[in-house]
């Protein structure tokens, strides 16, 4: 199963991206928590060098709290600041601006020895699609000033945001890279919903997730389906057909509906905590 969508108007946005980088004193850079390496576009730290960074694990209300700081650990040996956040319910939102302040001291300070005063820091707020942006950046102002919507490339143009006396924030379109090295990187995005499901076979992808449960969360899928785990991935999903009645009209196993029910359920957070990657500490890799 091959992954890959880099539509035109993402070449476009990179290049608007380099020219408003050089307007900023932070780059907050938004990941999923559920794949928090996978869901970072490298190119990023090509842009943001020399500059604050700030990650924001979003969506940490769906993955696993123990991977959770495991991967706050990893950025923070890497230099970067953390916050873990839910932007939808504001968990965690209440940290950002004391980080961001943190983050930009020095700043702060040389802005204060030129005699400047009360300058805002002005932030680049970047990230792949449906890593939750624009919700982050609604919750965070207050009001709603940026059209959302749960399908990814919904964002478009530029926008600068005044939340208060001490940020401006720059919104960016969500964007992905040409191509994906690794191919389990792609997976993982379509897992969470960051590559379009029209383009995706959904029945290859749920066999894919059924794999890394069995390996990572061996009791989940009993637990919410009732399945006999000792089977193999197309056996588990024809139960998880039968014991959810998914049935065709012709009376049989309706594989593809029960496919997409497990991607939903998995993505809305119905499986529990999940985290599909894990940091390698030791060389800077992940799993």
């Amino acid at each position: 199963m091959q992954f890959q969508w880099y539509p035109g108007h993402m070449t476009k946005a990179k290049r608007q991206m380099q020219e408003d980088i050089k307007l900023i004193d932070l780059v907050i850079e938004l990941v999923d928590a559920r794949i928090p390496l996978a869901s970072r576009n490298p190119d990023i730290d090509e842009l943001g060098k020399n500059k604050a960074r700030l990650i924001l694990m979003n969506k940490s209300d769906l993955s696993d709290a123990g991977r959770n700081r495991e991967w706050s650990d990893f950025f923070r040996e890497k230099g970067y600041y953390v916050v873990c956040l839910d932007a939808r319910s504001k968990a965690g939102m209440k940290d950002v601006t004391n980080v961001v302040m943190e983050a930009c001291k020095e700043k702060i300070e040389r802005d204060r020895k030129r005699g400047i005063k009360n300058r805002p820091v002005r932030a680049m707020v970047v990230g792949i699609p449906n890593v939750g942006k624009s919700t982050f950046i609604n919750s965070y102002a207050g009001k709603a000033c940026v059209k959302t919507g749960n399908k990814p490339g919904v964002t478009k143009g530029k926008q600068w945001i005044r939340l208060n006396k001490n940020v401006e924030l720059l919104d960016t379109p969500g964007i992905l890279w040409p191509k994906f090295e690794d191919q389990r990187v792609g997976l993982y995005l379509a897992l969470i919903g960051a590559i379009k499901d029209e383009i995706l076979n959904i029945d290859e992808l749920s066999l894919e997730l059924i794999k890394i449960l069995l390996s990572d969360y061996p009791t989940v899928l009993k637990e919410r389906y009732g399945v006999e785990e000792d089977a193999e991935p197309p056996v588990i999903l024809g139960q998880i057909a039968e014991n959810r009645k998914c049935i065709s009209k012709g009376g049989e196993l309706d594989y593809s509906k029960a496919a997409a029910l497990l991607i939903d359920e998995f993505r809305s957070g119905k499986l529990g905590q999940i985290t599909l990657e894990r940091p390698k500490i030791q060389d800077g890799s992940a799993e």
